[in-house]
């Protein structure tokens, strides 16, 4: 083996294999793929079976760690499962065999066939394992190398599916016979890491040598690019005031958009059939284009794997329990994804608006409530109930004013329309855009009015940040749009009432989305759902 692991020492080995009706099958395809990886540089070539042992050998002088693979009484596949696969492997020239050291291999006599392999062929033996457990067992047994290529195909590592380092460095740092990576390895970058990581060679199979696979992945790229080229989703977005709808394309684009009052007074019952008519007016104007599925952004909380609201506040009154995703899914005939409106603004923020390129930032809407939603290391904070992010329900005033939530003091309650109107005096301006016009006109009331609400809305958000370190805080709805002042204000605020200033490069920036944010991120988070239940 001392030769074989000085031949391969920080090389490639390239494992030649066909699956069972591949287009490559055979001998002397195996041959031909081994000639061109050698030529490529392969310092040693894996292969499966006596005859494409014997053709491999005949095409190049590198040496050929051999193996057997055959399917065994409980239906699964084991690696080199008797020691007469392993006499017929070395008597086609390997120079070397790898056997199935796995806790199943160990069931059926791995270890002792190793020690045989070892004291009657006299070649060496890799082990290929798929935990430090079984790889510290192998090297005892006397195996010469411990490869890695099991992590991912065994019950006790099924939630392996990519390639890990820090195992291989695991592996380096706790057995005392060298370590080979093998499996999930797709890239340049992936096989630095395993050498980077203690890796004393690096093994590649399907990433080279099985087309249809690489085929495959090429296909599968190009299609989520023009799923997101061509294909449409409906956004519906129900709040307690309006529902606003749209068609919008997978790159953020509206085909068309529009609203409607929500009929909140009238009871779940009539929300939900006004919902369902918005919904299939989108599908008869959507004539002539893809529509993949639909999204849904509500008010509430929502368990997104039911599209089921889990609770909701007083803005939609019976709203809670209501089945949204079963609902629609039987009146459009598409599939239908539903979340929380304020975790879908942070998911349309993301894709397509100010949060691009951002792992950690908060968005907050500031409309007839106040809600919000949060990424943090790159995913969507849903919490271990749904009920994250529930930032307008954070306490800013003790025994305060009763919120719809049931509690007294929320953020919500000082920081939303109603609020604004009421800083400004209730009787003198109609809506709370007059006041922000009014404000940004030079009016001192409304100004005032202004700077009252971001004294509550930064000490809210300074709770955020200090629990979140947020590298960025988008603001959106209604009472940001066309509002620097409240955005100037918020900013310096901050700066004022959070700790470790000059640690922090957090930047405040309004939402880019406008009006119909919410409907692109019903779309947004239908798109990214189809995605994922895709791969």
């Amino acid at each position: 083996m001392a030769e074989f692991l000085r031949v391969v020492q920080g090389k490639l080995i390239v494992s030649c294999q066909a699956q069972e009706g591949d287009a490559f099958q055979g001998p002397e395809n195996m041959a031909r793929f081994a000639r061109a990886a050698v030529e490529g540089g392969a310092a040693a070539i894996r292969a499966n079976g006596p005859a494409d042992v014997r053709a491999i050998r005949q095409a190049v002088s590198v040496p050929v760690l051999g193996i057997e693979k055959r399917p065994l009484d409980d239906g699964q596949i084991l690696i080199t499962p008797s020691f007469e696969d392993a006499r017929a492997l070395v008597a086609a020239g390997a120079a070397a065999v790898a056997l199935d050291c796995t806790v199943r291999g160990q069931r059926y006599g791995a270890l002792e066939r190793l020690r045989r392999i070892k004291a009657e062929l006299g070649v060496p033996v890799a082990a290929d394992i798929a935990t430090l457990e079984e790889a510290l067992a192998a090297a005892c047994a006397g195996a010469d190398t411990v490869l890695s290529t099991m992590r991912g195909y065994t019950a006790e590592t099924a939630r392996v599916t990519a390639f890990e380092p820090a195992f291989i460095r695991e592996l380096v740092s706790s057995v005392e016979v060298l370590v080979i990576a093998e499996g999930h390895i797709w890239t340049l970058e992936q096989a630095r890491a395993a050498l980077e990581n203690g890796a004393h060679a690096v093994v590649i199979g399907t990433a080279i040598t099985r087309p249809r696979e690489i085929t495959a992945r090429f296909a599968s790229a190009i299609a989520e690019w023009a799923g997101r080229q061509f294909h449409n989703y409906i956004g519906l977005d129900l709040g307690g005031t309006n529902i606003k709808f749209g068609v919008v394309s997978g790159q953020g684009e509206f085909r068309f958009s529009g609203a409607v009052p929500t009929p909140a007074s009238e009871g779940p019952g009539a929300v939900l059939e006004r919902l369902k008519q918005v919904a299939r007016e989108c599908l008869d104007r959507a004539q002539g284009l893809a529509i993949r599925a639909a999204g849904v952004a509500t008010g509430g909380w929502v368990n997104p794997s039911t599209g089921e609201v889990i609770y909701a506040t007083g803005n939609l009154p019976g709203w809670t329990g209501t089945r949204l995703g079963a609902e629609l899914e039987s009146t459009l005939g598409l599939p239908v994804f539903v979340e929380n409106d304020a975790n879908a603004l942070a998911v349309a923020e993301k894709r397509f608006g100010a949060a691009r390129g951002a792992d950690n930032f908060i968005c907050l809407t500031l409309g007839t409530g106040v809600g919000g939603g949060c990424y943090a290391g790159g995913r969507l904070n849903r919490g271990g109930h749904f009920l994250a992010s529930a930032l307008g329900h954070i306490l800013v005033e003790p025994d305060g004013l009763p919120c719809t939530c049931g509690q007294r003091g929320c953020l919500e309650v000082y920081a939303n329309a109603a609020a604004l109107l009421r800083y400004a005096g209730e009787t003198r301006f109609a809506a709370a855009q007059d006041v922000i016009a009014a404000a940004h006109a030079g009016d001192s009331v409304a100004r005032q009015a202004i700077r009252t609400l971001v004294g509550y809305l930064a000490r809210g958000c300074a709770s955020l940040v200090h629990v979140l370190d947020p590298e960025l805080l988008v603001i959106g709805g209604g009472l940001a749009e066309r509002n620097q002042l409240l955005l100037g204000w918020l900013a310096q605020e901050l700066d004022e009432r959070t700790t470790a200033r000059h640690c922090r490069r957090l930047a405040v920036r309004p939402s880019t989305l406008g009006y119909y944010g919410g409907v692109a991120g019903a779309a947004a988070v239908a798109q990214e759902r189809i995605r994922a239940d895709a791969c």
